[in-house]
């Protein structure tokens, strides 16, 4: 089959597309002919940090197609069944074998590009939000980074679950299209002090929870919370240093909470959201917002672009 592979760990020309083996069908899991690909931040991370174990190695976390063989063990699943999936490694490529457990049917009507995208951006918001983040109707949230995929999905959860929401982004033409999303208030990282705003829309009190994925800018996050506020670190986008001073967090009994979704997604209660939102997506209830498309071939360019902090939602992948 054809793949996008990396030998060593650096900047996205190190993706090359080569013709590698079929991967063999587990046990206990599919084999899908991959249709779409959504490159997470996870996978970039990967790619320009972690050495790979083997040569020619497969990255990617999520990918959305249809199975093509089923293994002795699984009985919930059919040769034909479109399905999107989620695991560590594996999805830039043609076929991807993954367990069954970290699967979901697609329901009809919804775009492949879209079931690709949505168990990780939705799964991980909806845990933020409230698995993890216990966000309540009427309560304020922040939201750190709006224009990427878990922002825009906790953007629309957080609206759904009538929170009110803030959220950074760069642009008025961004803020806008947060705003049809449910976006309350838009802050503009780039000419605005982030906390200070956030106590002055909030007359002074700061956000009950926020959600920060970016990582370089979890001081203001921290900075923007009332007393006894929540704060979710779920991701580092932002590649910086982690260096905070947490006494003042101490003296205002707030809680710092943090999310890997690698362990999370195959939760008993995320998995049923997961498959729950799915629904919703094919129903236009929710939009996951895909930014552009590229052919597999071209990986390394797609990396490049997903990079490039001028994008909106997720970059996609078609074999």
């Amino acid at each position: 089959m054809k793949a996008a592979v990396y030998d060593t760990a650096g900047e996205p020309h190190v993706l090359q597309y080569r013709d590698i083996a079929d991967p063999p069908c587990p046990p206990d899991g599919v084999l899908i002919r991959v249709e779409a690909v959504s490159i997470e931040g996870g996978d970039l991370i990967n790619r320009a940090s972690t050495t790979p174990p083997s040569p020619g190695y497969v990255l990617g976390y999520a990918a959305a197609g249809e199975v093509i063989a089923v293994g002795p063990q699984v009985h919930d699943r059919f040769v034909g069944q479109k399905v999107t999936s989620f695991d560590l490694c594996g999805s830039h490529a043609a076929m991807r074998a993954v367990q069954a457990s970290k699967t979901w049917p697609v329901p009809d009507g919804l775009d492949m590009a879209a079931a690709a995208a949505l168990p990780i951006s939705f799964g991980t918001a909806y845990h933020c939000l409230f698995t993890r983040g216990g966000l309540g109707e009427g309560e304020t949230v922040l939201i750190q980074g709006g224009a990427g995929g878990v922002g825009l999905a906790a953007i629309q959860l957080a609206h759904q679950a009538g929170a009110i929401v803030i959220a950074t982004v760069s642009g008025t033409e961004r803020a806008q299209r947060l705003s049809a999303l449910g976006l309350t208030h838009a802050i503009d990282h780039r000419t605005t002090d982030v906390a200070d705003e956030v106590m002055r829309l909030t007359g002074g009190r700061g956000v009950n929870l926020a959600v920060d994925p970016v990582g370089s800018t979890l001081r203001g996050s921290l900075a923007s919370l009332q007393p006894e506020g929540r704060l979710i670190f779920v991701g580092n986008a932002g590649r910086a240093a982690l260096d905070l001073d947490l006494w003042p967090a101490l003296q205002a009994n707030q809680t710092l909470m943090g999310v890997f979704m690698g362990t999370q997604l195959e939760k008993p209660e995320v998995y049923r959201a997961v498959s729950h939102m799915l629904e919703k997506a094919a129903r236009n209830e929710l939009q996951v917002t895909i930014d552009r498309k590229f052919a597999l071939a071209d990986a390394a360019l797609a990396h490049a672009y997903a990079e490039s902090n001028s994008i909106l939602g997720r970059v996609v992948l078609l074999p």
